[in-house]
């Protein structure tokens, strides 16, 4: 059994906190399938399918990022034993519910799934190679997400709606706990920097998650309006409906090599060049009209997607060597991930869906303008 400390946990406990962790991100992947049931079956009109949505997502991010301010980490069992109970009940309570109370009841949901992302952040921070770590909680998250959907949209939604795609999500939640009990039961405060202001995030810090932030919102806001972006440039529904499979299967992709390069390339002008490489495929997605090359851009967007966020890591870190920044990664991926869609929607009417990409790209601008400024003192030292 391990202390807790930086890169000293078994391969049992890395295994148990990442599953663990799995079971709080996997309602990321499966809204709009769940979500949709529930629209269908008229429990829930569009109009407030978006903030259901959010609301979600936002909890999950705050939950990510403060839970270490209110809950222990000497407890990692019983924490996440009683997450992963709350999140099964609320799950299996979710299909009786309408109106406010729904997004109340996904909005407690999201603030368990939350604790058990800062349980795997928190053990990905203070691993020996986190950029890997993070690679492959990515991967295997995107894995257990697509076989989950798969699932649902073949066999349990068809035959029992939104009630039984709810009472799987909590099935699959609920087996979560068997990992539990192979948890490390502590983990060791992070190290503050050597005369580092007495602040929990120095302003380098801030500013990379910042960053962090932005690029999520980007991806996610995009990602959400891309159907509608396909039908803009008159991309058929049998090629639309190949879009969202093949950017999973190239997530996935996209983790794996991630996490085998982790530690062989340097993180910043990885960064980098992934933004430049994200503003080219919006152009190309705002102007062609061939459907495989739209296809091809969007497979390519899901593979930058998931490559890009491990590298976040040494780069947070970088910025703030105490890792107490980094530790906030989670949360602020779900912040920019829940903000992005609700900032983007602000800017539509009733026309063209097409100023989600100018959005799109002048988040990752700003993404691009704050993680130069957060590396800018000793970008190469740690960053790599």
């Amino acid at each position: 059994m391990s202390d807790g400390m930086s890169g000293t946990f078994t391969l049992a406990e890395r295994a148990a906190v990442l599953a663990v962790g799995i079971v709080g991100v996997l309602i990321a992947g499966l809204q709009p399938q769940l979500l949709g049931a529930l629209a269908v079956e008229g429990r829930v009109g569009e109009s407030l399918l978006g903030h259901v949505a959010t609301a979600e997502l936002l909890a999950m991010g705050i939950a990510a990022g403060a839970a270490g301010l209110v809950l222990p980490i000497t407890r990692l069992r019983v924490t996440a034993g009683v997450a992963i109970a709350v999140a099964v009940v609320l799950d299996l309570l979710t299909p009786g519910m309408t109106g406010g109370a729904l997004v109340a009841i996904r909005a407690a949901t999201g603030l368990a799934e939350g604790v058990l992302i800062w349980l795997a952040i928190g053990l990905i921070v203070r691993s020996a190679e986190p950029a890997r770590m993070s690679g492959i909680y990515l991967a295997t998250q995107t894995l257990a997400q697509f076989a989950i959907a798969t699932l649902l949209g073949v066999w349990v939604i068809p035959a029992a709606g939104a009630p039984g795609g709810f009472a799987a999500l909590a099935v699959a939640s609920l087996i979560g706990l068997v990992a539990v009990p192979w948890m490390p039961r502590r983990y060791q405060p992070l190290d503050r920097e050597p005369g580092a202001a007495p602040m929990p995030v120095p302003l380098r810090g801030a500013v990379a998650l910042a960053g962090v932030v932005l690029y999520l919102a980007f991806v996610v806001a995009v990602w959400v309006y891309v159907e509608p972006l396909a039908a803009e440039r008159g991309i058929g529904a049998r090629a639309i409906a190949v879009i969202a499979p093949l950017s999973l299967a190239m997530q996935v992709v996209g983790a794996g090599l991630a996490t085998l390069l982790a530690g062989r390339v340097r993180a910043l002008p990885t960064l980098l060049a992934v933004g430049v490489a994200n503003l080219l495929l919006l152009g190309a997605m705002a102007t062609v009209t061939s459907a495989t090359a739209f296809i091809v851009a969007t497979s390519v967007f899901g593979f930058l997607w998931l490559f890009a966020l491990p590298f976040q890591v040494p780069v947070v870190i970088a910025a703030d060597p105490s890792r107490n920044a980094a530790a906030l990664i989670g949360g602020a991926q779900l912040v920019g991930a829940s903000m992005g869609p609700f900032t983007a929607a602000l800017l539509l009417g009733s026309g063209s869906v097409q100023p989600v990409l100018w959005f799109g790209a002048a988040c990752i601008v700003a993404a691009l303008v704050l993680t130069l400024l957060a590396s800018m003192r000793g970008a190469g030292a740690s960053a790599g």
